[in-house]
């Protein structure tokens, strides 16, 4: 399994918006892992692959401070969002906010799981990592960043 691609997608309602199709299709069942991500945007597991990854979290030492705050970072976090028949989803309101969402996401895949950002931090964040990356616009346009 390997996410891939990059989405631009609306939202439907409150934190309501559709997953790819593409990314869907790579999560087994209808419901996901979804937690705040390290670069505030949002990550997306696969149930099964996100329990495998916790096992090593888990048997860190509670005794080190950056293993604790961790822990304290990931798991305040999750939720298990449920895929509805249409695809959509609803993301909660401290997760909106920890990613700035509001009328539009891009989702990417990231090989191993999918990250959801508000699409001007990620335009940045291409920028920052990739001064030469150019942007669409929509419409078949497209600008350099």
């Amino acid at each position: 399994m390997v996410f891939f691609g990059e989405y631009e997608v609306s939202f439907s309602g409150i934190g309501r918006i559709v997953l790819p199709k593409k990314i869907r299709a790579l999560l087994k069942g209808n419901i996901f892992i979804l937690a705040k991500g390290s670069i505030n945007c949002l990550a997306g597991y696969d149930r099964e692959n996100w329990e495998k990854r916790t096992q090593e979290l888990l048997q860190s030492s509670l005794l080190e401070d950056s293993n604790a705050d961790k822990k304290r970072f990931v798991f305040s976090s999750i939720v298990y969002p449920e895929i509805d028949d249409q695809g959509r989803f609803v993301i909660p309101k401290n997760l909106l906010k920890h990613a700035g969402l509001n009328n539009k996401a891009t989702i990417i895949g990231v090989g191993d799981h999918f990250e959801i950002w508000e699409p001007q931090k990620w335009n940045a964040y291409l920028k920052q990592i990739h001064p030469q990356a150019i942007v669409p616009l929509g419409s078949g346009q497209a600008r350099k960043l």
